[in-house]
């Protein structure tokens, strides 16, 4: 217990089956910084920004970001109640498993989990995929680099070797860069639509910002283009339960954890809206961006506005934000893979969920989580849309993950035990209106993007996740279906004792 009274930290853990293993180091703000720099408006807005351009143009970069950033406000306000209620990295599993009726509760926390390692693996492959895309930009611009999808893939390569390091043996300088990294977007916003507001001599009308509509993908319906166009802004709303996946390393988990998701939302809708503001109205040439030899427009338009200097700067801004985004996706995703692992739900989970007595941190969760985003990076050398499906994954995976525990919330109703983080009598309406976005936004992306559809435009994220509810559910049925959270079979009694018995972790 705390001075005040009120169950603490470590004592709450345990009440939810779980010994307290990871170091508590991090404040309420750095639980926030990684949820914010994951989400990171200066990836996901820019490294999409092509995507946005084609696929509805300016006027559904713009509204599409508004309509997406309230809806996704829904969804992170219903996760951080029960955030409150159960702060544990486990995160979205173990809620659906607390939330689900007692007989078919095992199953729907292996199928929420399965969801949410999809969703973060696919996250980090998208995140440090479009790094590799800016970096080449750079490198390009700098030394006539050549960008091609081989040597985009060895970027991305690199730049996960890179974040896998980091994540290993600097623990300390990865809690410190994400503190950083809150105000290197910030700051890095404010400046980039700083310049180009007041160094272009020319800008573009209001009506061309919030009214013209492009159509590049050869489909003729211009609803369904529209419909399409959002993945741009729901994609940047993506990675904001690594708050909840980092509670067991936070002090005041309970409220800390709810409100890291939440603030992370609507300070990234924010900046997300006047950074696509600022890139839209400085459109010097839109052929001329679309088409640009960098391969990433908003590197083109930072040209176009600013000219070459002040433009291959402020694109080191954009590419060390996607660094930092990028990073803490590794750690996040890392800690989704221990507390999976820590329940056996991963094939070899007593290597997954292993944690370096040094840094007290899960290692080889780490490298899982660089290689599986490394692996869905790949099709891009044959797929020329691989990205657009990379981040369809992402979205779908995460978002069926976050929304389930948000149904079954739904379906306990008053039986819910609330934390100290709640919602009161909104619940109900806002937990309606989370799983409706969800359901839509599910079935849209995994449709086609571009017309026709070939080998090289088959939007490949429906087969990456029917490959993995297919394994999980074949898993399921086969084996995990006797053993999986249930606390008397023999497996679970001999995992918890290896547990028990292996040598406990100290600071470095």
């Amino acid at each position: 217990m705390t001075s005040d009274g009120q169950v603490s930290d470590e004592e709450r853990l345990a009440q939810l089956g779980y010994t307290q293993v990871l170091a508590r180091r991090m404040s309420a703000f750095s639980n926030y910084a990684v949820s914010f720099t994951i989400i990171s408006v200066l990836s996901g807005c820019l490294t999409l920004y092509l995507f946005g351009m084609n696929t509805g143009g300016p006027a559904v970069i713009t509204w599409g970001w508004v309509a997406v950033g309230l809806m996704t406000l829904f969804v992170g306000l219903a996760m951080a109640e029960i955030c409150s209620a159960y702060p544990t990295s486990a995160g979205l599993y173990f809620w659906a498993h607390r939330l689900a009726p007692p007989r078919t509760a095992a199953a729907w926390a292996w199928f929420t989990g399965w969801f949410n390692v999809l969703g973060q693996v696919a996250v980090t492959a998208g995140i440090d995929f479009g790094a590799a895309s800016f970096l080449g930009a750079y490198l390009n611009l700098q030394f006539d680099f050549e960008v091609t999808p081989g040597r985009t893939i060895l970027l991305f390569a690199g730049i996960l070797v890179l974040h896998g390091l980091l994540n290993t043996f600097g623990v300390r300088i990865v809690a410190l860069l994400n503190s950083v990294s809150v105000w290197w977007h910030v700051i890095g916003v404010a400046v980039i639509v700083g310049a180009l507001t007041f160094v272009p001599d020319e800008h573009r009308s209001a009506s061309f910002v919030f009214g013209e509509f492009v159509n590049n993908t050869g489909w003729g319906s211009g609803v369904y283009v529209v419909a399409l166009g959002l993945l741009m802004a729901q994609y940047t709303f993506t990675g904001y339960d690594a708050s909840a996946h980092m509670t067991e390393e936070t002090h005041d988990a309970s409220t800390a954890g709810p409100q890291g998701i939440v603030r992370s939302i609507w300070t990234s809708w924010i900046a997300g809206l006047v950074l696509l503001l600022g890139f839209t109205f400085a459109i010097q040439s839109y052929d001329g961006a679309l088409n640009s030899p960098t391969g990433a427009p908003p590197a083109q338009i930072l040209l176009d506005a600013l000219g070459a200097t002040a433009g291959k700067l402020l694109l080191l801004v954009v590419i060390g934000a996607q660094l930092f985004c990028g990073m803490a996706s590794v750690t996040a995703n890392s800690r989704m893979i221990y507390a999976f692992s820590r329940d056996g739900a991963l094939p070899y989970s007593h290597i997954w969920h292993s944690v370096s007595p040094r840094t007290r941190t899960p290692v080889a969760a780490v490298w899982l989580a660089a290689l599986g985003a490394l692996v869905l990076g790949l099709p891009y050398l044959i797929n020329v849309t691989a990205y657009a499906a990379v981040t369809s994954i992402a979205v779908i995976g995460l978002y069926i993950a976050y929304v389930i525990p948000t149904l079954l919330r739904l379906r306990k109703g008053e039986e819910f035990e609330r934390g100290p983080w709640h919602l009161g009598r909104w619940s109900k309406v806002i937990g309606v209106v989370a799983v409706g976005w969800v359901g839509v936004i599910t079935v849209l992306f995994m449709l086609p993007q571009v017309s026709p559809v070939t080998a090289e435009t088959f939007n490949y994220a429906p087969v990456a996740v029917l490959a993995v509810l297919g394994f999980a559910a074949t898993w399921w049925l086969a084996s995990a279906r006797h053993w999986f959270l249930n606390p008397e079979h023999a497996r679970t009694i001999a995992r918890e004792a290896a547990r028990a018995g292996a040598p406990e972790p100290v600071d470095p």
